[in-house]
């Protein structure tokens, strides 16, 4: 729901404008009845009418079907008695529209139907390009795909500075499909748009009037005043020069930029995975010197993708997203002073991203010389991801190295980051819980030990939690909150919020070996390891996992976790696990006794140049068959966690592989790739793989609970 004070705040500065706002006398239900639901309507004292969306039941604007079903419906109305200039802006806080309503896509699988619905949506866009006045979007906060799309068919963009700008329909597998990919080319150049929509990212207000997306910035204060100016017919529309946009989408000018297009798409994607970007440029490069072409060309192109496998996957894997997310939203915390021990590549990272969340940080070592690399490399971050020197100098402020650990008697929660050394562990307790606040949480980021090995000898057990990161803490979402049979349930709530306070995913997981996505990563890894112990060049092992759609080979993977961390969860996995694994190769063991460890010290499996593998050109395509030698067993384990009660269901089995490991989101997670591939195939396989290779691919007895 809308937050009421939030709500009031974005009302008052529509009053200021001197409007009086209510609902849409022409917007009626079919009974007759008029409708007060998404939209209100007024007309100031110069004639100009402002259609105000505040959708309801909802803290966020999105372009759902009965949202725009009342847009047309003023639209109607308006045009019978046509006013001065029309506006739309948004009585959300946060922003204009957000895009589409997601939740829509998930019943697009028949193409008729998607067909029907987008043309509907476009000729109500249609007919607000077409209004009898001049129309305004007024935009603050975010403006984002179908959001934006309803703005390109107004005549003028206002914006604040703080507005972002963009085409994120490519992270769901889509590109624009409510006219935005012809529209957005009539005003930037094709090298901006197309940019914009191939690779989803956001421009701020300053750069989307550079490209000609907006026509001017202002203060949300002074809206009124821009929208007098612009009825004045004083505001200069902010275009490409229309000599320059005819070149530059000229069809020899497409065919070249187009090809290189897609040499560079084809560099980070591939397109039977992906194949959304690669239709974008198709539609340009065929029609992007005829607006009217390419609008008839944009629907069949958008509802293909839709209705395709890759899209729905990758709406299924926002909605997992979601799933995670919701564990932080009832779960309340007060936890604003953080203390790491441990200032290694975890332990430093953690402080790090916590500090840049705006968290006050101790970072604790042996000796200051230890703490020094991790504060260097929270200054690079700080300086990459902040905005201005000035907010990168507050971020340093708030991470604070603490050899002695005075935060621990202030910290709010304290997270332990040392060697995956048991005895180790148990002493950085000892010393931590002599100092800490009775009401202050331990928490431990162990990727193998069990916590239960772990609780004899703590003070107050039921406040010791796992909050188990991934490598790099910069780019993995996820983090797996461990729990155990002591741990108090409001202590786990708070870990929740706490890693959704940090802009983290937090997937609650059962300590048992591996938990989670160690548990599911080894065998992958290990039986990599022993295709190499085979003969198996690393770089067609890697090139057959890519192939099935991972965003690195295991081999790569393993360079990049470290040898040495791997051989030790190997070792931790083969002792504890009740499931035969791959054995150690000597000569991995090997690598990891001479400090051959990965991309961290440069050679691993691989040798590395400036952070780099130095691969070999593949002669000829992996095996088919050498695919379902890797994954299957990761996924197996997957249906032993799933089977063991280690996860609450599959879509949040899913959702920690693909967010914790890369599993090919396009796939939809593990398990649902199990289950549209066949459950019975896949378990069939893995007995076949079991006759050759040995009983270490014997499927899980969960396997036949996964039908029901």
């Amino acid at each position: 729901m809308t937050n009421s004070k939030t709500k009031a705040k974005a009302l008052n500065a529509l009053t200021i404008e001197g409007l009086e706002l209510g609902p849409f006398a022409g917007n009626r239900k079919p009974n007759g009845q008029i409708a007060k639901t998404h939209w209100r309507a007024a007309r100031d004292d110069n004639n100009v009418a402002w259609l105000i969306l505040d959708k309801a039941k909802s803290s966020t604007n999105t372009l759902s079907a009965d949202v725009l079903i009342e847009l047309k419906d003023m639209l109607d109305e308006l045009e019978k008695n046509p006013p001065k200039a029309l506006v739309l802006r948004s009585a959300k806080a946060n922003g204009f529209v957000a895009g589409a309503e997601i939740s829509e896509f998930k019943d697009m699988k028949d193409e008729a139907e998607a067909i029907r619905r987008l043309t509907e949506g476009l000729k109500i866009f249609d007919k607000l390009a077409a209004f009898p006045a001049p129309t305004i979007a007024l935009i603050h906060g975010f403006c984002l795909g179908g959001g934006l799309e309803l703005a390109l068919a107004c005549k003028y963009r206002i914006a604040t500075d703080n507005a972002k700008f963009g085409f994120p329909e490519v992270m769901l597998g889509l590109h624009p499909g409510l006219a935005g990919t012809w529209r957005s080319l009539q005003l930037m150049s094709p090298i901006a748009a197309m940019t914009a929509m191939l690779t989803g990212r956001s421009l701020n207000a300053r750069r989307a009037k550079r490209a000609g997306l907006i026509d001017s910035i202002t203060q949300e204060r002074h809206f009124a005043n821009a929208v007098q100016f612009a009825t004045s017919g004083k505001l200069r529309l902010n275009r490409l020069a229309p000599w320059k946009r005819a070149i530059l989408n000229s069809t020899p000018a497409r065919a070249i930029m187009a090809n290189q297009m897609v040499k560079q798409t084809s560099a980070k994607a591939r397109p039977e995975h992906y194949p959304a970007p690669f239709a974008m440029i198709d539609l340009w490069r065929d029609h992007g010197g005829n607006a009217k072409a390419m609008a008839e060309a944009e629907t069949p192109s958008f509802v293909k993708l839709m209705t395709g496998d890759t899209a729905q996957n990758l709406v299924r894997t926002f909605f997992l997203r979601e799933q995670l997310k919701s564990y932080t939203k009832n779960a309340k915390t007060e936890i604003s002073h953080v203390h790491v021990i441990g200032a290694g590549a975890m332990g430093g990272d953690i402080a790090a991203w916590c500090a840049l969340q705006g968290y006050k940080v101790t970072l604790q070592d042996r000796e200051a010389k230890f703490i020094a690399p991790a504060i260097e490399r929270a200054a690079k971050l700080f300086k990459r991801r902040l905005k201005s020197p000035g907010q990168a100098r507050t971020a340093m402020d708030r991470l604070i190295p603490d050899v002695p650990g005075y935060g621990l008697s202030q910290a709010d929660i304290v997270i332990e980051a040392v060697p995956e050394n048991l005895d180790i562990k148990k002493s950085v307790f000892a010393d931590a819980e002599a100092q800490m606040r009775p009401d202050a949480i331990l928490a431990t980021n162990t990727s193998t030990i069990l916590l239960e090995q772990m609780t004899p000898g703590l003070k107050n057990p039921e406040r010791f939690v796992g909050v188990h990161f991934f490598n790099p803490v910069v780019k993995m979402p996820l983090v797996e909150i461990i729990t155990h049979a002591k741990l108090d349930k409001n202590v786990e709530a708070q870990a929740l919020a706490f890693v959704g306070g940090i802009d983290r995913l937090p997937l609650p997981v059962k300590s048992a070996p591996g938990f989670l996505v160690n548990r599911a990563l080894t065998p992958y890894l290990m039986e990599a390891l022993a295709c190499m112990d085979e003969g198996m060049k690393p770089e067609v092992i890697d090139e057959a996992a890519e192939q099935f759609g991972m965003p690195m080979g295991p081999i790569e993977l393993a360079d990049q976790v470290g040898l040495d961390i791997c051989l030790h969860a190997s070792e931790v996995m083969r002792k504890d696990l009740q499931h035969d694994l791959p054995e150690i190769p000597a000569w991995f063991e090997d690598k990891v006794k001479r400090g051959d460890l990965g991309k961290k010290t440069g050679r691993g499996l691989y040798e590395y140049d400036k952070g780099k593998p130095k691969k070999d050109k593949i002669e000829e395509q992996p095996d088919p068959a050498l695919a379902d030698r890797l994954i299957l067993p990761l996924i197996d384990a997957c249906v032993a966690c799933l089977d063991e009660g280690l996860i609450e269901n599959a879509e949040v089995t899913d959702a920690g592989m693909i967010f914790g490991t890369g599993f090919a989101p396009f796939r939809g997670g593990p398990l649902n790739y199990a289950k549209t591939r066949g459950i019975d195939d896949c378990a069939d396989t893995l007995e076949r793989l079991a006759r050759t290779y040995g009983k270490r691919f014997k499927p899980s007895p969960g396997w036949a609970k996964l039908k029901s």
